[in-house]
């Protein structure tokens, strides 16, 4: 029997294992089951060499769990160990000066561990006492037992196994006995070796029988050791990727498209991504594609490997380069890591440009589930729009798709205003927004649909893409406000009655939470509405904005603003300031008169001490000023209140502002109530 201390400076490396160098202490399992399958491989290349010519038989990894005696086992039929090779890949940890280590790099393990062969050790994060039972494949070796209780003591005694290869029992300690239960064990088993590539058996098969499952003599074999991503893409068919995808997401509905990765050079990398049917909600599907090495589970946390938008895709990526710390769960930053981003980045751009040039039709039926993804990777990656911009598309309100260039040629002729700009008509609602839809059609305009979660912020992307182009929303303004092919037609009134106008339907105004009402009158011809609400492009998109962007939260706090414009070409409109004017002329008459004195000697005390330092205009002036600012505030208060009285008994001031907001989805609870009366009672 030979016994000694494993190869540390200080006795404390036990604990830092435990606690320290692994984040998760359930891949212990991996790295065991790992060990005995590198073991296992060995064996195979010794066997193709020819340097090993004995037979080979079952190469299943074994686990068994004993959970009366607490102990798990994993068992393999590899190269095995000789007494000397214990010393040197086990006793001897692959690094000296733990101490050094310790005091470096104790903020930051996951930049150093990947250099040192730890992988073993981590059968300690759970283990009160570790024993290895080997025997190597060569002729004549001895098998040999090795044992430690997670001190630096080791003991290697002689051993009796009769078949090559190890066991390593692993005994359970107390405080992680979930480790000793079969269902803990399944699934691990399931997360980390469902693809491994030489067989790993759990236990038995088992089958009904006399109503009651019972174990069977098979081997109940957890993985799949030939997965999808590693056969040849011309033997596989569509039915063959959508079974394996469901077999990775069991819930989900079919995929999209998928992308058979398949490279060895300058790197290896072979894998399946697909494109899912992509919800609206971008977080709930993300980490959904699976990291291997040599087909074995890694993480779902891939951001650094795919850029962060092609983390919306699902699937499996498998690589030997991708480089790897000892708890394989953190990537370490590398050269490599970013040409394998920028190949799978590249791989989807083309395999997008395939199926669009291929079959556009079937392309465009998918496009509303691509359209989030699509719009992401062009948001977050210059180089993906400047391969997108060729397959990406705008649906109009017709439901008809164009590629940018196609739709810029449609409308470029008829929606250039008079500054030489490209006007973009965009609807986030077609019902909501019909009736501006409709207004603009009635121009031979065309009208986008923008209705993703992306879209809006994708709008300002493609106003700094495209030259002299703006995107408006239909409901922005008045249409030929919105393109304006030649000056705007001046309005016939004069000031006391575009003020009048303006006052009358301001004061009737609702209060609505949230949302500021300014009143405009404009010119715009017999035909058009008498009133609209409209709502300032640059404002809501910048609330719409302020929902993706950090550090922009100050703009959902602000109140929407809206613009109730008032055709003064409209018979209504007209009707209503020829009632006011009768109705209101008199008593305003020497309220106006009033109010011009006051404005006139109001401009004469301004332009009087403007002529004076401050310090030399007298306290009487300045009363005077002061008296002469409230006498005029009090007299248009008067005038206000006179229109005000006027305008709460005109119905048809109250309906035209309430088929505004009717219009806008702005008309609710006892407003709605009261408009269908007075509706009811003016058809009488």
């Amino acid at each position: 029997m030979q016994k000694g201390n494993i190869g540390v400076t200080t006795e404390n490396i036990f604990p830092v294992i435990k606690k320290f160098l692994y984040s998760d202490h359930e891949i212990f399992l991996r790295e065991m089951v790992s060990n005995a399958i590198d073991a296992t491989q060995k064996l195979k290349t010794l066997a193709e060499k020819g340097e090993f010519k004995g037979e080979l038989g079952d190469l299943t990894v074994h686990i068994t769990l004993d959970e009366k005696n607490k102990t798990l086992t994993i068992s393999d039929r590899g190269i095995g160990m000789t007494e000397e090779e214990i010393d040197k890949y086990i006793n001897q940890i692959a690094f000296s000066g733990v101490n050094d280590f310790l005091n470096k790099y104790k903020d930051n393990a996951n930049a150093i561990i990947g250099h040192f062969g730890l992988g073993f050790y981590s059968a300690f994060m759970v283990s009160d006492k570790v024993e290895i039972i080997t025997k190597s494949y060569k002729e004549g070796a001895k098998a040999v037992k090795w044992s430690c209780d997670g001190s630096p003591e080791f003991e290697i005694d002689d051993a009796e196994k009769a078949d090559r290869g190890s066991d390593i029992i692993l005994h359970i300690a107390d405080d992680c006995k979930e480790f000793l239960e079969k269902s803990r064990i399944q699934a691990l088993l399931n997360k980390y070796c469902k693809f491994m590539p030489v067989p790993v058996a759990f236990g038995k098969k088992t089958e009904w029988k006399d109503g009651k499952q019972v174990e069977t003599a098979e081997d109940n074999i957890v993985n799949d050791v030939e997965p999808l991503w590693t056969k040849t893409p011309s033997t596989l068919k569509d039915e063959d990727y959508k079974k394996f995808y469901h077999e990775l997401y069991p819930m989900q509905d079919d995929p999209l498209f998928w992308i058979h990765l398949n490279v060895d050079y300058p790197f290896n990398l072979t894998g399946i991504l697909y494109f899912p049917r992509i919800k609206s909600n971008i977080d709930l599907q993300r980490n959904k594609i699976q990291l291997y090495c040599n087909q074995v589970f890694v993480t779902d946390q891939v951001e650094g490997i795919v850029p962060d938008f092609l983390t919306l895709l699902h699937g499996v990526i498998d690589s030997p380069d991708i480089p790897l710390n000892v708890s394989r769960s953190y990537l370490q930053s590398d050269g490599d890591v970013k040409k394998i981003s920028t190949y799978i980045t590249k791989k989807v751009a083309d395999r997008l440009n395939s199926i669009f040039k291929e079959n556009r039709k079937e392309y465009e039926e998918k496009w509303d589930d691509l359209k989030l993804f699509i719009n992401y990777g062009m948001l977050s990656q210059e180089d993906f729009y400047d391969r997108a911009k060729d397959f990406a598309l705008f649906k109009d309100v017709e439901g008809k798709h164009f590629t940018l260039d196609e739709y810029k040629t449609l409308i470029k002729d008829n929606q250039t205003d008079k500054d030489g700009q490209l006007i973009y008509l965009y609807a986030t609602d077609k019902e909501e927004q019909y009736s501006y839809i409709e207004a603009a059609k009635d121009k031979g305009y065309s009208v986008l649909l923008l209705d993703g979660q992306l879209d809006v912020p994708a709008v300002s992307m493609f106003e700094q893409k495209f030259e002299k182009s703006r995107f408006m929303r239909v409901d922005s303004d008045i249409i030929d406000r919105i393109i304006v092919k030649e000056d705007v037609k001046k309005n016939e009134l004069d000031s006391d009655q575009t003020d009048n106008l303006s006052s009358a339907f301001r004061s009737q105004m609702p209060k609505i939470e949230k949302a500021e009402f300014s009143v405009e009158v404009q010119s715009l011809g017999e035909s058009a509405q008498p009133v609209m609400i409209t709502q300032s492009e640059y404002m809501r998109r910048m609330k719409d904005i302020s929902r993706y962007q950090s550090g922009m939260s100050f703009y959902a706090q602000m109140p929407d603003s809206y613009s109730l414009v008032l055709n003064s070409d409209h018979p209504l409109i007209k009707g209503i300031l020829e009632d006011e004017d009768a109705k209101c002329g008199e008593a305003l008459k020497p309220v106006i008169s009033e109010i011009k004195g006051q404005q006139a000697r109001l401009s004469a005390l301004h332009q009087n001490q403007s002529k004076k330092k401050p310090e030399e205009v007298t306290q009487e002036e300045k009363d005077d000023l002061t008296n002469t600012e409230k006498a005029l505030q009090e007299q248009r208060s008067k005038k206000q209140q006179i229109i005000a009285d006027y305008a709460k008994g005109n119905k048809v001031l109250h309906q035209l502002i309430d088929l505004a907001l009717l219009q806008n989805g702005m008309l609710k609870g006892p407003a709605l109530s009261e408009f269908v009366k007075r509706s009811v009672s003016m058809i009488k």
